[in-house]
């Protein structure tokens, strides 16, 4: 079983900073792909930034040149460096852990609230 826990979100005016983290149980988190998705209110979540164990990152074109997804597994924490926040980024963050690297994220964490002010 695989707990996450995020923190790190919060009210930020348009053009600001934030900066989430994702606490994970177990013992081979540096094993796991992880994920960063947003749900705004009456829209389909949707996929942020994905990093594999080895590193490699994939981005949202929304997010690209704004966003940075990082992981320090000595920690067991997934990071996403949000910058250049903008209105539309406004939405629940949730991180979750894909164990096997197939697209199939079988833990998330509870979420955490990002709102972006104009």
């Amino acid at each position: 079983q695989v707990q996450l826990v995020e923190s790190g979100g919060g009210l930020v005016q348009t053009g600001g900073s934030l900066r989430l983290s994702c606490a994970a149980s177990g013992r081979t988190f540096s094993a796991y792909v992880m994920g960063w998705f947003r749900q705004a209110p009456g829209k389909q979540r949707e996929a942020v930034a994905v990093i594999t164990s080895g590193g490699s990152t994939n981005y949202a074109d929304s997010v690209k040149g704004r966003f940075t997804i990082s992981r320090d597994n000595a920690k067991n924490t997934v990071y996403l460096q949000m910058n250049s926040l903008k209105p539309e980024d406004t939405a629940v963050y949730y991180c979750a852990a894909d164990p096997t690297g197939r697209g199939l994220y079988n833990y998330w964490g509870q979420g955490t609230q990002v709102t972006v002010s104009s």
